[in-house]
């Protein structure tokens, strides 16, 4: 299995016993989804490896507690510290109407109400405070923000996001 074929689900972030169970931070807003798990790939060496999930559980609403078969001591616990969690992408739940993954909209075109066609989406940075989409605007680079009222339509048969941005956000980019 290969990283791009995946998806980041959270991070082993410390030991919960000195049986091995670990304790995880997901990176989604809904963790109950991932509480029937079987398996998942850790990152060990920039190496997706596979490993099987003994029981699984909830852990103060927002966090996973996971006992991995094979992974009974503190030590065997120890050498996962730090390391992230990844699942295929076919196991993403579908979204629909205005809501997207980002990895899905890359390539989409942005169109904005007042604007029309700004560019095409090459990344997406969510890094900062805000998601920001990465717009290629015939070689200038469009940085807006991903707000839910912007966003007055995602078509993904026509594979573009229509924004309603505040007056002068893309002309800063584009008059310069």
């Amino acid at each position: 299995m290969h990283k791009e074929d995946c998806f980041f689900l959270g991070k082993i972030v410390k030991k919960y016993s000195f049986k091995g169970e670990l304790l995880v931070t997901l990176d989604t807003d809904e963790p109950e989804t991932y509480t029937q798990m079987e398996s998942v790939f850790v990152e060990i060496n920039h190496n997706l490896v596979p490993f099987f999930i003994e029981s699984i559980s909830l852990h103060k609403s927002r966090m996973l507690r996971i006992q991995f078969e094979d992974c009974y001591s503190e030590e065997d616990a120890d050498a996962l510290l730090g390391c992230e969690l990844y699942l295929p992408l076919d196991l993403l739940p579908p979204l629909e109407g205005n809501k997207f993954y980002f990895h899905e909209i890359i390539g989409f075109t942005i169109k904005d109400v007042n604007h029309g066609e700004v560019g095409k989406i090459t990344a997406v940075n969510d890094q900062t405070a805000q998601d920001l989409f990465i717009i290629d605007a015939d070689g200038t680079e469009v940085l807006i923000p991903i707000n839910d009222t912007f966003i007055k339509e995602v078509n993904r048969e026509q594979q573009f996001i229509l924004l309603e941005t505040p007056p002068g956000l893309i002309d800063l980019y584009l008059e310069g």
